[in-house]
């Protein structure tokens, strides 16, 4: 069962991470810092952070007892992540966890040749560059590989089976995410198996969201697919609004999205793929190198429905795929 951390508790506990560091930038180190710049804000991230913490105490440090961890936010910002990685890097990190966003870790990894970096990400991080093979990292970098843009052919066919009558789907992408090149290549594949015509949108701002949806009613599309992409996540509540505001059937890559009222989600457990990277992180202040440690793999994915949802938009789901779901929302 995942834990939840209320807002007021959760930001006590980052302030008392942020006020408990233990040194200053050169000074000497008292207990191990955990270096953490987070892609959204500490109110988006609660459940992932608790996660972690979980992770961390599985190998034996608790906050505030012989670990500290130094909180970073970039608030849905791509560009804030070089600064973030370099504050910490110069603060003098033992270990960073990059997390949120491959671009954070690519940050990070541009920042820093020697201080261990555990990252969580959706995109192959070999391809990425962030480690030379899977089994074996090599350098100052491991983490977890979740499940993400490999489900988007998935996503595509749980949406065909709610909406099968939808002739042209629409899907928008994040030009500026990392996995949009995967997606681009696998989802054009996975439409054609299914013969499902597909319209890309590509989205990578507040306007260039609205203005896809404005074209999503314009042509006419019976449904819609969100590619993943760590950009939308803080801006799940703009972009369910206009789902429910155009009628817009539409599929989402995480629970979050499901939770603030979209249809349905099918994605990887993102608390479970923190964990993981919480006891590598651990593993790693015991002194293990990220060089030997092989990526994991966050095999658990979850698919969430929304039948009060499906009611306002006319929808019924099929009794089997509801008999499927980990979680009905009613």
């Amino acid at each position: 069962m995942t834990a939840f951390i209320g807002r007021r508790e959760f930001i006590t506990l980052v302030g008392g991470a942020t006020a408990a560091w233990p040194f200053a930038a050169g000074a000497q180190q008292s207990i191990p810092a955990i270096g953490f710049p987070g892609f959204t804000s500490p109110e988006e991230f609660s459940r992932e952070v608790a996660a972690f913490h979980r992770g961390l105490s599985e190998v034996g440090y608790v906050q505030g007892q012989n670990v500290t961890i130094e909180f970073r936010w970039a608030r849905g910002e791509f560009d804030h992540l070089p600064s973030l990685a370099t504050e910490l890097v110069q603060r003098g990190a033992t270990v960073i966890a990059a997390t949120g966003t491959p671009a954070s870790a690519l940050a990070v990894k541009s920042a820093t040749t020697t201080i261990p970096i555990v990252f969580v990400t959706g995109g192959d991080p070999v391809q990425l560059g962030l480690v030379a093979s899977l089994n074996r990292p090599g350098g100052n970098a491991t983490g977890v590989y979740m499940l993400t843009s490999a489900l988007e052919a998935k996503r595509l066919e749980l949406l065909r089976e709610v909406v099968p009558n939808a002739s042209l789907v629409g899907v928008i992408v994040d030009p500026n995410s990392p996995d949009t090149e995967l997606q681009l290549r696998d989802l054009p594949v996975a439409a054609h198996s299914l013969g499902q015509r597909i319209e890309i949108l590509r989205a990578s701002s507040d306007g260039e969201i609205a203005a896809a949806f404005a074209a999503l009613v314009k042509q006419r599309m019976g449904a819609l697919l969100l590619a993943s992409s760590p950009y939308y996540l803080p801006r799940r509540e703009q972009i369910v609004a206009l789902a429910a505001r155009h009628a817009v059937p539409t599929i989402y890559f995480f629970r979050a999205f499901t939770e603030a009222g979209g249809l349905m989600s099918y994605g990887t457990d993102l608390a479970d793929a923190y964990r993981q990277a919480g006891v590598y992180a651990g593993r790693m202040l015991k002194g293990e190198k990220a060089a030997d440690l092989p990526i994991q793999q966050s095999i658990k994915v979850e698919f969430v429905v929304n039948l009060k949802t499906a009611k306002a938009l006319g929808l019924t789901f099929p009794l089997p795929l509801i008999g499927r779901a980990d979680e009905v929302i009613e």
